[in-house]
């Protein structure tokens, strides 16, 4: 196999791994604030929206779950589209946290001005 394409999946890999730890830690943060607070600057607003979307995917996870059981019953085509539309949202959500994000950092570099 091309060593170059080896090396572009672990960069792939590595920016996956490091976007992965940088929400987790994102989430970490927003648990701990308390709502409506905003003492930790700008990236408080960045973490407890993490935090918010972190409880509403658990909760997704588990209604999914709960629905499995009827999943066998469903058809092939049935959970395709489920998952289509689920992806769909997944797409729409991170465009909002990016965009959420352009904005904390754009009132973030006012601020410093």
């Amino acid at each position: 196999m091309n060593q170059d394409f080896i090396k572009l999946l672990a960069a792939w890999a590595l920016f996956h791994e490091s976007a992965d730890e940088g929400w987790k830690a994102a989430v970490a943060q927003g648990q701990k604030q308390q709502p409506g607070s905003m003492s930790e600057g700008p990236d408080a607003f960045v973490h407890g929206l993490a935090a918010l979307v972190d409880e509403e995917k658990e909760k997704l996870k588990a209604r999914l779950a709960e629905d499995g059981g009827d999943a066998a019953a469903a058809s092939s085509g049935d959970l395709a589209e489920r998952l289509d539309a689920l992806a769909f949202e997944i797409r729409e959500l991170r465009g909002c946290m990016e965009s959420l994000q352009a904005t904390v950092d754009g009132l973030a570099a006012r601020r410093g001005d």
